[in-house]
Protein backbone atom coordinates (compact mmCIF):
# COMPACT_ATOMS: atom_id res chain seq x y z
CA UNK A 1 0.00 0.00 0.00
CA UNK A 2 1.08 3.40 -0.92
CA UNK A 3 2.80 5.26 1.85
CA UNK A 4 0.48 8.36 1.30
CA UNK A 5 -2.57 6.76 0.35
CA UNK A 6 -6.05 8.50 1.05
CA UNK A 7 -9.73 6.93 2.03
CA UNK A 8 -12.47 8.53 0.72
CA UNK A 9 -16.26 8.18 1.58
CA UNK A 10 -18.74 8.94 -0.62
CA UNK A 11 -22.72 8.95 0.92
CA UNK A 12 -25.08 8.92 -2.05
CA UNK A 13 -28.74 8.79 -0.55
CA UNK A 14 -32.17 10.56 -1.34
CA UNK A 15 -32.27 14.00 0.35
CA UNK A 16 -35.44 14.44 2.47
CA UNK A 17 -36.58 18.06 1.75
CA UNK A 18 -38.93 18.70 4.28
CA UNK A 19 -36.72 17.20 7.14
CA UNK A 20 -32.68 18.03 7.70
CA UNK A 21 -32.86 15.53 10.58
CA UNK A 22 -33.83 12.58 8.76
CA UNK A 23 -31.22 13.72 6.54
CA UNK A 24 -28.76 13.71 8.81
CA UNK A 25 -29.89 10.18 9.91
CA UNK A 26 -29.94 8.44 6.76
CA UNK A 27 -26.36 9.86 6.36
CA UNK A 28 -24.85 8.57 9.97
CA UNK A 29 -26.91 4.82 9.06
CA UNK A 30 -24.79 4.67 5.91
CA UNK A 31 -21.83 5.62 7.53
CA UNK A 32 -22.54 2.94 10.33
CA UNK A 33 -21.71 0.49 7.05
CA UNK A 34 -18.31 1.77 6.33
CA UNK A 35 -16.12 -0.57 5.93
CA UNK A 36 -12.93 1.59 6.27
CA UNK A 37 -11.90 4.62 8.09
CA UNK A 38 -12.02 7.07 6.03
CA UNK A 39 -9.82 10.04 6.01
CA UNK A 40 -12.37 12.67 3.34
CA UNK A 41 -16.41 11.82 3.83
CA UNK A 42 -18.25 14.08 0.70
CA UNK A 43 -21.83 14.60 0.86
CA UNK A 44 -23.78 16.13 -1.93
CA UNK A 45 -24.74 19.31 -3.29
CA UNK A 46 -27.23 20.89 -0.30
CA UNK A 47 -27.02 17.71 1.40
CA UNK A 48 -29.32 19.08 4.51
CA UNK A 49 -32.11 20.72 2.17
CA UNK A 50 -32.27 19.30 -1.44
CA UNK A 51 -31.59 21.58 -4.46
CA UNK A 52 -33.73 25.11 -4.17
CA UNK A 53 -34.14 28.28 -6.10
CA UNK A 54 -36.17 29.71 -2.69
CA UNK A 55 -32.83 30.13 -0.50
CA UNK A 56 -34.74 32.24 1.89
CA UNK A 57 -36.74 29.09 2.71
CA UNK A 58 -33.53 26.85 3.24
CA UNK A 59 -30.60 28.79 4.19
CA UNK A 60 -28.67 28.15 7.48
CA UNK A 61 -25.58 30.22 8.95
CA UNK A 62 -21.92 29.10 9.35
CA UNK A 63 -22.96 28.87 13.42
CA UNK A 64 -26.55 26.79 12.21
CA UNK A 65 -27.68 23.49 12.86
CA UNK A 66 -25.84 21.65 9.20
CA UNK A 67 -22.43 23.16 10.28
CA UNK A 68 -22.58 22.00 13.70
CA UNK A 69 -23.85 18.64 12.76
CA UNK A 70 -21.08 18.71 10.16
CA UNK A 71 -18.61 19.22 13.08
CA UNK A 72 -19.69 16.67 15.35
CA UNK A 73 -19.27 13.68 12.36
CA UNK A 74 -15.78 15.28 11.57
CA UNK A 75 -14.76 15.32 15.47
CA UNK A 76 -16.76 12.02 16.18
CA UNK A 77 -15.35 10.20 12.90
CA UNK A 78 -12.13 11.80 12.52
CA UNK A 79 -12.64 12.73 9.43
CA UNK A 80 -12.82 15.67 6.92
CA UNK A 81 -16.54 16.72 6.15
CA UNK A 82 -17.53 18.48 3.11
CA UNK A 83 -20.87 19.04 1.72
CA UNK A 84 -23.08 21.95 0.21
CA UNK A 85 -25.40 24.36 2.21
CA UNK A 86 -27.14 27.42 1.58
CA UNK A 87 -25.49 29.86 3.80
CA UNK A 88 -27.07 33.32 4.41
CA UNK A 89 -24.54 35.74 4.67
CA UNK A 90 -24.70 39.57 4.47
CA UNK A 91 -28.27 38.91 3.13
CA UNK A 92 -26.60 37.58 0.28
CA UNK A 93 -27.32 33.82 -0.60
CA UNK A 94 -24.50 31.30 -0.95
CA UNK A 95 -24.42 27.89 -2.19
CA UNK A 96 -21.42 26.95 -0.38
CA UNK A 97 -19.48 24.09 -0.29
CA UNK A 98 -17.94 23.41 3.07
CA UNK A 99 -15.33 21.38 4.34
CA UNK A 100 -14.94 20.48 8.60
CA UNK A 101 -11.83 19.36 9.99
CA UNK A 102 -12.02 17.08 13.49
CA UNK A 103 -10.56 19.91 15.24
CA UNK A 104 -13.67 21.90 13.95
CA UNK A 105 -11.63 24.40 11.81
CA UNK A 106 -13.69 25.39 8.65
CA UNK A 107 -12.86 25.87 4.95
CA UNK A 108 -14.96 26.99 2.27
CA UNK A 109 -16.23 27.62 -1.56
CA UNK A 110 -18.89 29.54 -2.76
CA UNK A 111 -20.52 28.25 -6.10
CA UNK A 112 -19.01 30.24 -8.94
CA UNK A 113 -21.05 28.37 -11.50
CA UNK A 114 -25.04 29.30 -10.69
CA UNK A 115 -27.00 27.11 -12.63
CA UNK A 116 -29.50 29.89 -14.52
CA UNK A 117 -31.96 27.11 -16.07
CA UNK A 118 -32.90 26.33 -12.17
CA UNK A 119 -32.63 29.97 -11.49
CA UNK A 120 -30.12 29.62 -9.17
CA UNK A 121 -29.02 32.62 -10.39
CA UNK A 122 -31.19 34.97 -9.95
CA UNK A 123 -31.14 34.28 -5.83
CA UNK A 124 -27.83 33.49 -5.13
CA UNK A 125 -24.66 35.33 -5.23
CA UNK A 126 -21.57 34.38 -7.23
CA UNK A 127 -18.73 32.67 -6.06
CA UNK A 128 -15.23 34.95 -6.73
CA UNK A 129 -12.55 32.63 -5.83
CA UNK A 130 -11.17 29.38 -6.41
CA UNK A 131 -10.57 27.23 -3.71
CA UNK A 132 -7.62 24.30 -2.94
CA UNK A 133 -7.53 22.93 0.84
CA UNK A 134 -5.32 20.75 1.84
CA UNK A 135 -5.66 17.09 3.95
CA UNK A 136 -2.65 15.48 4.96
CA UNK A 137 -0.60 16.57 2.15
CA UNK A 138 -3.03 15.98 -0.39
CA UNK A 139 -4.39 19.03 -2.01
CA UNK A 140 -8.26 18.89 -2.96
CA UNK A 141 -10.41 21.60 -5.56
CA UNK A 142 -13.71 21.85 -4.40
CA UNK A 143 -15.96 22.80 -7.11
CA UNK A 144 -20.19 22.34 -6.92
CA UNK A 145 -22.25 20.78 -9.76
CA UNK A 146 -22.64 22.87 -12.63
CA UNK A 147 -19.40 24.11 -12.64
CA UNK A 148 -18.17 20.88 -14.15
CA UNK A 149 -19.15 21.95 -17.54
CA UNK A 150 -16.38 24.61 -17.16
CA UNK A 151 -12.59 23.40 -17.57
CA UNK A 152 -11.34 26.93 -17.21
CA UNK A 153 -12.50 27.20 -13.51
CA UNK A 154 -11.54 23.45 -12.57
CA UNK A 155 -7.92 23.93 -14.79
CA UNK A 156 -5.12 21.81 -12.33
CA UNK A 157 -2.51 24.72 -12.48
CA UNK A 158 -0.55 22.01 -10.89
CA UNK A 159 -1.91 22.95 -7.26
CA UNK A 160 -3.85 20.04 -6.96
CA UNK A 161 -4.38 16.19 -6.83
CA UNK A 162 -8.42 15.54 -6.65
CA UNK A 163 -10.99 17.56 -7.81
CA UNK A 164 -14.40 17.08 -6.48
CA UNK A 165 -17.54 17.95 -7.61
CA UNK A 166 -20.60 17.82 -5.19
CA UNK A 167 -24.13 17.81 -6.73
CA UNK A 168 -27.57 17.48 -7.44
CA UNK A 169 -27.49 16.07 -11.09
CA UNK A 170 -30.16 15.16 -12.92
CA UNK A 171 -30.83 11.48 -14.40
CA UNK A 172 -31.71 13.08 -17.91
CA UNK A 173 -28.45 14.14 -18.02
CA UNK A 174 -26.11 11.04 -16.97
CA UNK A 175 -24.27 10.71 -19.77
CA UNK A 176 -23.06 14.24 -19.53
CA UNK A 177 -22.21 13.69 -15.93
CA UNK A 178 -20.12 10.57 -15.94
CA UNK A 179 -18.35 12.18 -19.69
CA UNK A 180 -17.39 15.60 -18.16
CA UNK A 181 -15.89 13.71 -14.63
CA UNK A 182 -13.59 11.69 -17.03
CA UNK A 183 -12.85 14.87 -19.09
CA UNK A 184 -12.12 16.97 -15.74
CA UNK A 185 -9.76 13.88 -15.09
CA UNK A 186 -8.08 13.36 -17.76
CA UNK A 187 -7.25 17.30 -19.23
CA UNK A 188 -6.19 17.62 -15.29
CA UNK A 189 -4.53 14.59 -14.82
CA UNK A 190 -6.14 14.54 -11.35
CA UNK A 191 -8.30 12.20 -9.65
CA UNK A 192 -11.54 12.94 -9.47
CA UNK A 193 -14.37 12.48 -7.32
CA UNK A 194 -18.57 13.28 -8.02
CA UNK A 195 -20.64 13.05 -5.42
CA UNK A 196 -24.38 12.96 -6.35
CA UNK A 197 -27.68 12.34 -4.76
CA UNK A 198 -30.71 9.75 -5.66
CA UNK A 199 -34.47 9.95 -5.37
CA UNK A 200 -37.10 12.43 -6.82
CA UNK A 201 -38.56 15.65 -6.39
CA UNK A 202 -40.24 18.50 -8.36
CA UNK A 203 -37.10 19.18 -9.95
CA UNK A 204 -36.80 15.83 -11.31
CA UNK A 205 -34.90 12.26 -11.00
CA UNK A 206 -31.52 11.42 -9.61
CA UNK A 207 -30.16 8.17 -10.79
CA UNK A 208 -26.96 8.94 -8.13
CA UNK A 209 -23.71 7.37 -10.26
CA UNK A 210 -21.23 8.84 -7.51
CA UNK A 211 -18.15 7.61 -8.86
CA UNK A 212 -14.41 7.99 -8.14
CA UNK A 213 -12.75 8.45 -11.66
CA UNK A 214 -8.61 8.83 -11.53
CA UNK A 215 -5.96 10.50 -13.74
CA UNK A 216 -6.14 8.15 -16.70
CA UNK A 217 -10.32 8.55 -16.56
CA UNK A 218 -11.13 5.06 -15.72
CA UNK A 219 -13.94 4.47 -13.36
CA UNK A 220 -12.29 3.10 -10.04
CA UNK A 221 -15.69 3.07 -8.65
CA UNK A 222 -19.08 3.82 -8.53
CA UNK A 223 -23.14 3.38 -7.30
CA UNK A 224 -25.70 4.25 -9.54
CA UNK A 225 -29.39 2.74 -10.39
CA UNK A 226 -31.30 5.06 -7.49
CA UNK A 227 -29.62 3.25 -4.91
CA UNK A 228 -28.65 4.34 -1.47
CA UNK A 229 -25.17 3.56 -0.33
CA UNK A 230 -21.08 4.18 0.11
CA UNK A 231 -18.54 4.29 -2.83
CA UNK A 232 -15.50 3.89 -0.93
CA UNK A 233 -12.09 4.20 -2.19
CA UNK A 234 -8.45 4.47 -1.41
CA UNK A 235 -6.41 6.90 -3.60
CA UNK A 236 -2.98 6.05 -4.20
CA UNK A 237 -0.32 9.48 -4.51
CA UNK A 238 2.43 7.35 -5.78
CA UNK A 239 0.54 6.42 -8.47
CA UNK A 240 -0.73 9.96 -9.32
CA UNK A 241 2.97 11.13 -9.06
CA UNK A 242 4.39 8.36 -11.33
CA UNK A 243 2.20 9.23 -14.24
CA UNK A 244 2.41 12.82 -14.33
CA UNK A 245 5.82 12.62 -14.27
CA UNK A 246 5.88 9.51 -16.96
CA UNK A 247 3.40 11.39 -19.20
CA UNK A 248 4.32 15.21 -18.20
CA UNK A 249 1.19 16.80 -20.42
CA UNK A 250 0.64 19.24 -17.83
CA UNK A 251 3.63 20.98 -18.55
CA UNK A 252 2.41 21.98 -22.07
CA UNK A 253 -1.07 23.43 -20.91
CA UNK A 254 -2.36 26.48 -21.59
CA UNK A 255 -2.99 29.51 -19.68
CA UNK A 256 -5.79 31.06 -19.34
CA UNK A 257 -7.23 33.91 -16.93
CA UNK A 258 -10.76 34.42 -15.24
CA UNK A 259 -12.79 38.01 -15.59
CA UNK A 260 -14.67 38.18 -12.15
CA UNK A 261 -17.59 40.81 -13.01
Amino acid sequence: MDANSFKISIVQYDIDKKSEDNNFKTIQKLLDQSKHSPNLILLPEMFNTGFSSKPGLIASSMKGKAVKWMQNIAGKMNAVVAGSVVINENSKYFNRLISVFPNGQLEWYNKRHLFRMGGEDEFYTQGEERKIITINDWKFALFVCYDLRFPVWSRNMNDYDVALFAANWPSARNSVWETLLKARAIENQSYVLGINRVGMDELGEYSGNSMVVDFKGNVMDSLGNGVAGLVETTLLKGHLNDFRKAFPAWMDADKFSISIK
